[in-house]
């Protein structure tokens, strides 16, 4: 088996990162006196299985591509819901959110693996988006802090969820936006893409706006009169700078050096992010993120 095939040594690496801001996270709350009397929660979506060993569903935007269902996507994914439950300090509660039956099934098994964090443990069998917006608005955030991994295969993520865990101001986001496995794909070099990838766009960025920060507009005589060209001139960092400043519309901090995953080619699939949204702590947070997000 080509060591490539599972995304090579940069899977342990990033899922690294993810890991060290967990157990600060923890630390914090286990030693200082005020946090002690919140209950810190791990939430990590579209979970998978625990280990992950089959290829993902991909949504209707990324099957488009055949080229997108590359194996180092899946591969980052392996073992989030694990490495929470292993961290120490542990938190008061995880959940963990899987729509596909199976997959779920094999989340379970993660309570008889660890026993004493068994009751902690809650599984979620629905959508990601949904659920998780009703769990912003009914979670008594005077008495809880959360930590969020949302972890897509593409485009499942919307900015309506985005908009719910900001409000919260109570949630710390750790995401993987599809940098080139969806977005970058989407936006069509000649012209504005077609309708039903605009929409699919505008939906997790939240604004059409993203229409003129990627495109430029040219006006071109014709015999039928004055036509607007359009012509792209987004790359994966402009894509991803704008991202950003997306969530700093809504979060109270967001790193500001979030980190490309790239597959064995060395082009962008995802791009890793994170955003504050406790205005108290935020810039303690901002520090860890900002520092474990370095290369």
């Amino acid at each position: 088996m080509p060591v490539d095939e599972f995304g090579g040594d940069w899977t342990a690496e990033k899922l690294e990162r993810v890991r060290k801001y967990l157990a600060a996270y923890t630390v914090i709350f286990a030693r200082n006196p005020k946090a002690q009397k919140l209950i810190p929660i791990y939430v990590d979506a579209f979970a998978g299985t625990g280990y992950r060993t089959t290829p993902p569903r991909l949504d209707a935007q990324t099957a488009l591509f055949e080229e997108l269902a590359e194996p180092e996507s899946e591969a980052f994914l392996k073992g989030s819901a694990r490495i929470a439950l292993e961290v120490e300090p542990p938190f008061k509660q995880y959940v963990f959110i899987e729509q596909e039956a199976a997959r779920a099934q094999e989340l379970e098994k993660l309570k008889l693996q660890f026993p004493g964090k068994a009751t902690c443990v809650t599984i979620v069998r629905e959508d990601a988006n949904t659920y998780l917006k009703e769990w912003c608005k009914r979670t008594d955030w005077r008495a809880c802090r959360a930590v969020m991994f949302l972890d897509p295969y593409g485009m499942q993520v919307d900015w309506s969820l985005m908009e719910a865990i900001a409000n919260t101001r109570a949630v710390d986001l750790w995401i993987l936006f599809p940098l080139g496995i969806a977005v970058n794909r989407l936006l069509t070099k000649a012209e504005l893409p077609p309708k039903k990838w605009a929409d699919a766009l505008t939906r997790i960025l939240g604004t059409e706006e993203w229409r003129d920060a990627f495109y430029s507009v040219e006006v071109e005589r014709t015999l039928f009169g004055n036509q607007q060209i359009r012509t792209k001139e987004a790359d994966f960092g402009k894509i991803g700078r704008y991202f950003v400043a997306r969530l700093k519309t809504i979060f109270t901090a967001v790193a500001s050096n979030p980190l490309p995953l790239r597959n064995s080619r060395n082009i962008p699939l995802y791009l890793l992010c994170f955003a504050a949204g406790n205005p108290k702590g935020a810039s303690t947070a901002l520090k860890i993120a900002q520092s474990i997000l370095k290369p």
